[in-house]
């Protein structure tokens, strides 16, 4: 289907520029004296829990080299509503963070943890995998699903923002990691350098998301407000870092803005940051969409990453089965809704987020159905009988069965005469990619990395379409 350059997208554009203090996103890798020049934001979550999770993983496969941004996933809000460490059961993983060892078999550059290191686990080997490519950057991911719980206590007043952003500055990005009881590793700035900004995924403010999460109904103005505290305080501790000794005048190579407000989050002599990024995941449900402030928010954030997948899923437990991530609504679709990551994109545009702003989500995973028959299409919009477990990119790519991709909607399936799998095949990857690029959209982010295959096709596949391949 040829691209449809919404009216909306532009319109949010023009007002974004109109905005004298509006953010922008960098087009380009972040260090352009050192790394390749990559077209648009791509942006991989690294989860701290999977198997296939390693940085390792992410150089071999070629991702790293066609990324810019690597989420980590995740960093949890305490009840006190503070970032912080622990390596307790539901609570942090403080232990694959940054106290694991790694082998030299195991780690980016082969070279071993030692005993008494100060910092190891994944924070150390994302330290790495930055040393191997100067246009990535490493992101701390705040909440997600799970850790969302105490967000809305953390950003209730101004003191408590205060408190809880700095929290996350002094121990992500000045990296002062606890020194828990046994364990040699942490201290004060043992993981300084890991992380180059925040992303906050809370979900999600105003309720929807876990059970048990904290809601009040004043949520979206507080993120709002606590999106501006986070800004303020990285501004802060980029200015401090960039008049301490030694610190030369570099600048990132973000592209030039008329309105004098590019954030491009270079890295200055020394590698210290001119810029930290400031990003949030946002859900594509317009009803969670409308209780943000989006034209104030895109003041204080580089970019947003729309969660334009999940659209269907196992809750549907008996189908149709139908796409969960498509790119455009299927007017055969029997939802009434006729769902798509376009109308998302469009919804955000219509409230006021800049299309420079926007990055569109991608899945690396797929929901399925069973007893699913055939129909005319293999299996699209059939009753079922059940779910199917959720498998990867990668695993869905492995089972029997046939792939159809539905090439004027964006969307692709596997079918083997039973179980239906909804995933994004590379050929849809890219056509993503494309609509991002041909929409003027910041770039593509994908969840996650880990469910990518071993050659890194998916991330390629992305790529492809953000060079116009």
């Amino acid at each position: 289907m040829p691209v449809r350059r919404s009216a909306l997208l532009a319109a949010a554009t023009v007002a974004a520029l109109l905005a004298s203090t509006a953010a922008t996103a960098t087009a380009h890798a972040a260090d352009g004296a050192k790394g390749p020049k990559l077209k648009g934001q791509r942006v991989g979550y690294f989860t701290q829990w999977g198997a296939e999770s390693s940085a390792r993983r992410v150089q071999e496969s070629g991702q790293a080299g066609r990324l810019t941004v690597i989420n980590y996933a995740f960093g949890n809000v305490s009840a006190g509503g503070t970032c912080f460490e622990t390596d307790e059961p539901g609570q942090g993983d403080a232990y694959n963070d940054y106290q694991r060892a790694f082998s030299a078999a195991e780690s980016v550059d082969g070279v071993a943890d030692a005993p008494g290191q100060a910092l190891k686990g994944h924070f150390n080997q994302l330290r790495k995998l930055k040393a191997k490519n100067p246009q990535l950057k490493v992101v701390i991911s705040l909440g997600g699903w799970s850790w969302s719980k105490y967000f809305s206590d953390a950003a209730a007043t101004d003191e408590s923002r205060r408190a809880f952003v700095s929290s996350c500055v002094d121990l992500y990005l000045k990296g002062d990691v606890p020194r828990l009881a046994g364990s040699p590793e942490g201290g004060p700035g043992a993981a300084a350098g890991v992380f180059d900004g925040i992303d906050v995924d809370w979900e999600y403010p105003g309720g929807g998301g876990d059970a048990g999460n904290v809601v009040r109904p004043e949520d979206g103005r507080n993120f709002t407000l606590l999106m501006a505290e986070f800004r303020r305080q990285l501004d802060a501790l980029a200015a401090e870092r960039a008049d301490a000794p030694g610190h030369g005048n570099g600048h990132g190579n973000g592209n030039d803005r008329s309105n004098g407000n590019d954030r491009s989050s270079g890295n200055g002599e020394g590698g210290k940051p001119d810029h930290y990024l400031l990003t949030a995941a946002v859900a594509a449900n317009e009803t969670v969409a409308d209780r943000l402030e989006l034209p104030e928010l895109a003041r204080s954030v580089d970019w947003l990453n729309l969660m334009t997948y999940d659209l269907h899923g196992p809750w549907e437990g008996k189908g149709p089965a139908n796409h969960q991530a498509n790119l455009y609504a299927d007017p055969t679709d029997p939802d009434a809704r006729q769902r798509s990551a376009d109308k998302a994109v469009d919804h955000y545009a219509r409230r006021g987020l800049p299309s420079q702003q926007t990055v569109l989500g991608a899945p690396f995973y797929g929901h399925g159905w069973t007893g699913v028959p055939a129909g005319s299409r293999n299996g699209l919009y059939q009753k079922a009988t059940g779910t199917a477990p959720d498998l990867s990119y990668r695993e869905i790519n492995a089972l029997p069965g046939t792939t159809s991709v539905d090439r004027d909607h964006g969307a692709s399936w596997k079918y083997d005469g039973s179980t239906f799998y909804s995933f994004d095949s590379a050929e849809v990857l890219t056509e993503k990619a494309r609509y991002a690029r041909w929409n003027d959209l910041a770039g593509v982010m994908v969840w996650s990395l880990d469910g990518d295959d071993v050659r890194g096709s998916g991330i390629a596949a992305i790529d492809r379409g953000l060079r116009g391949k």
